[in-house]
């Protein structure tokens, strides 16, 4: 029988709940803590998302000067493999789970020329995983180093690894999940890492988990035998199950969702997950829009404004490249502490814990530079960059934080896996092209001004000239208001006569210049041009 959720008739919010909202051309998820906005994922019908994804590809370029090769895998553009992922190590498999990562600093191999070239000649075959999507122009990035989620365990073939999360830091925990995995039904060559999710599973959870993944291997191992490449081996299940499969945890109090077809197919999920937590999902049928009843809308709204206001009064400035991130952290309204000194690291705390909740709402990833207001005391220094870190622990994406600068400003690397939502949900403005300005009509009068004695001098010398010039209206104002004067002085110097059409339907940066007599076109474009 449906269990249905009639009436939600207190706004107040559960400690933690995860709410999904099923749409025709996309779904999204939320992850609310006390009714805050503290995640948000989106996936369309449209795209495919290829993240997570294992390949048999083709070997298209191998690159010494790179130290990386490219590989067909049946995509628009090639993926880009470095030299040292083409060949699996356990050394390379720790980075598979959260928590579990291998030593950093250490200087990768590099490989002599040609040496590369003998091991995966060009058109051999290759399987591989993605890592990370096409972003922008970059084609995907890649790796031979597989390795497949489940509820609680990684599996990663070709491995003898058998590990536990690090972010498991209870020692009796470990040493009884270590005791588990010994006894998994899994082949030596599979090897598999506890989940953080595995905290306090049983013994049976584990047993079910690994005959999944071992089942889910042995249907992607018949693919190499038998398929041609480049083609796809295994996907990533949908966003919903990704969702229940990696954030159904105890602490999770319920996850609502909208629609009955995918409420009944989470309940038939999760019921092989554990019994449990089956009472956990729950189907909302309200009459407001799920995301309005659970307040997500209006913060998802406010998340992704440029600025983004602090409870304090202070403010954050966001300011997204391809290559990095700026964040401008400014008091704004803020009056509080009892000195200057005071109030700036109060702000700058707030500060730290917002980015870090920012930074997993919008899927920043790459170089974030953060500009905090300006601190003297190397002591707040510290408290702002240990607030920082503590607050980007949560994060499921690998980050780095290093110390404030001699500059005053924090720099940080967040896993990118994918796009961020800004440049998955928004495309550059027809009008500015994104750059979020036009030009004046100061410069634009500037601009006319110096190509119409450009097109005078290349006509004959005293021969006089009609000209018809077509311009945007709020240009023409500027033209008309403020440098009447220095267009007729241009008229007698070169004995033209101007004529200005003002047009609606004309760019602010665009202009037409005509030969009034002939109709002959002399300039149509923009300075950019």
């Amino acid at each position: 029988m449906l269990e249905y959720l009639k009436v939600f008739r207190s706004k107040k919010a559960d400690k933690k709940e995860i709410v999904i909202n099923e749409e025709g051309l996309e779904t999204r998820v939320a992850v609310m803590e006390e009714g805050r906005l503290e995640g948000f994922y989106v996936e369309r019908e449209s795209e495919d998302r290829i993240v997570g994804s294992i390949f048999k590809g083709k070997i298209q370029n191998v690159e010494d000067s790179l130290q990386a090769a490219f590989v067909d895998i049946g995509m628009k553009k090639n993926a880009f493999i470095h030299y040292w992922d083409m060949i699996p190590e356990d050394a390379a498999r720790l980075e598979a789970e959260e928590g579990v990562s291998r030593a950093r600093g250490g200087r990768k191999k590099k490989y002599a020329a040609g040496e590369m070239a003998k091991l995966f000649p060009v058109g051999s075959e290759i399987v591989v995983q993605v890592t990370k999507g096409a972003i922008g122009t970059k084609g995907p990035r890649v790796t031979a180093n597989l390795s497949i989620p489940g509820r609680y365990l990684v599996m990663m073939p070709g491995s003898r690894l058998k590990g536990v999360s690090k972010k498991i830091d209870d020692a009796k925990e470990r040493d009884r999940l270590k005791k588990v995995l010994s006894r998994l039904p899994a082949p030596e060559d599979l090897g598999l890492i506890v989940r953080t999710a595995g905290a306090g599973a049983r013994a049976t959870s584990f047993v079910r988990d690994t005959r999944t993944l071992v089942q889910t291997w042995a249907e992607i191992d018949q693919g190499i035998k038998e398929l041609p490449a480049p083609c796809r081996l295994y996907k990533e299940p949908d966003l919903v199950e990704r969702v229940v499969r990696d954030s159904l945890t105890e602490d999770i109090d319920r996850i609502v969702i909208d629609d009955k077809d995918q409420y009944n197919h989470i309940k038939e999920l999760v019921a092989k997950l554990s019994r449990r937590a089956r009472n956990k999902i729950k189907l909302y049928d309200g009459r407001a829009p799920i995301f309005e009843h659970f307040d997500v809308e209006r913060q998802l709204e406010s998340a992704f404004q440029r600025k983004v206001w602090l409870k304090s009064g202070g403010y954050l400035i966001f300011d997204e490249t391809e290559a990095l991130v700026a964040i401008d952290v400014n008091t704004g309204r803020h009056k509080g502490g009892k000195t200057q000194e005071e109030a700036i690291v109060e702000v700058n705390i707030e500060a730290a814990e917002e980015v870090a909740r920012q930074l997993r709402l919008r899927n920043i990833g790459g170089l974030v530079v953060i500009d905090f207001i300006d601190m003297k005391s190397r002591r707040h220094q510290n408290t702002v960059y240990r607030t920082l870190k503590e607050a980007v622990r949560s994060d499921k994406a690998r980050t780095n934080v290093l110390p404030v600068s001699e500059l005053g400003l924090i720099e940080m690397t967040r896993q990118r896996a994918e796009e961020s939502i800004r440049s998955a949900t928004f495309s550059d403005c027809p009008y500015c092209k994104g750059r979020g300005k036009v030009k004046s009509a100061l410069s634009m009068s500037v601009e006319i001004q110096r190509r119409l004695g450009q097109v005078m001098r290349s006509h004959k010398k005293g021969d006089p000239i009609n000209l018809r010039i077509t311009i945007n209206p709020s240009v023409l104002e500027r033209l008309r208001s403020e440098d009447e004067d220095m267009l007729v002085d241009l008229e007698h110097k070169f004995s033209a006569q101007f004529a200005f059409v003002s047009d609606h339907n004309m760019h602010v940066e665009h202009y037409r210049i005509v030969h009034a007599d002939s109709g002959e076109e002399l300039y149509n474009g923009s300075g950019d041009n």
